[in-house]
């Protein structure tokens, strides 16, 4: 593989009994690159999240990973039990076997340092988020495998975390696997799609796949006014309720 590849999926195709879930599937992630996977639901793209993560092998195709990569996945949902009392801080700590002084870094750069003594189950839909991306943080990870990250945020929350993962690649010069069901939350957010039905149907820059015909065929036409809230640039940010934190004057 070049040196500036993380992961490389070639023609990975994968059935369970007399059920075809993926094929033909390639896919290549290099550094500093956000590859969006999209597709309606039952399309496959846990099923090749796993692959990616080697929690299951294909039954066709090879992936090739760097040697020793580090990977830090952050899951589509957690089940938080109501009952048990566990704050930030010792989740993370539970979760990562890391010490509280990486915990504090890495709650600090998601923008989360002052839940670090909340309880787990008290959190917003966005604080959790947040908390999970801290926690796929820890290993400062070479390959970021994210799965569906804006689940149960509203549309203001999903647009500064979109840019806050942005800010990590950056930072990081990581590569990013990201998993979403809408091309348009994601589309300033990321280099390339694919647009996944058991199959790829199409791939590209976010703007060449919007306007592919397999892709309008799966999605439909989305609406202008949809569209502008996930590319336009703001010139504030929110907190982590999704408020308005540095008001600008320009949209």
């Amino acid at each position: 593989m070049p040196e500036n590849i993380l992961l490389n999926a070639q023609e990975i195709s994968l059935q369970f009994d007399q059920r075809l879930v993926l094929q033909n599937i390639s896919l290549r992630i290099a550094e500093r690159q956000i590859v969006t996977l999209i597709g309606p639901n039952g399309a496959g793209k846990t099923s090749l999240v796993k692959i990616v993560l080697g929690l299951i092998s294909p039954t066709s195709g090879k992936v090739e990973r760097r040697k020793g990569i580090r990977i830090g996945y952050m899951p589509q949902r957690l089940q938080v039990d109501q009952s048990m009392p566990v704050t930030v801080g010792k989740f993370l700590t539970l979760a990562t076997n890391a010490r509280s002084m990486e915990t504090s870094r890495v709650l600090e750069e998601v923008g989360a340092s002052a839940l670090i003594d909340s309880q787990l189950h008290s959190l917003s839909g966005g604080e959790l988020q947040r908390v999970l991306l801290a926690r796929a943080l820890i290993q400062d990870p070479q390959l970021l495998v994210l799965d569906e990250p804006a689940q149960g945020v509203d549309v203001n929350g999903q647009a500064e975390l979109y840019r806050l993962i942005t800010d990590i690649r950056d930072k990081h010069d990581c590569g990013i696997l990201l998993v979403s069901h809408d091309l348009h939350l994601v589309m300033s957010a990321t280099d390339e799609v694919i647009c996944l039905n058991q199959h790829v149907c199409c791939h590209g820059h976010p703007e060449q796949v919007s306007n592919d015909p397999a892709y309008l065929e799966l999605f439909g036409r989305k609406d202008a006014e949809t569209l502008a809230i996930y590319t336009h640039h703001h010139n504030h940010s929110h907190d982590l309720a999704g408020e308005i934190v540095d008001e600008g004057h320009n949209h």
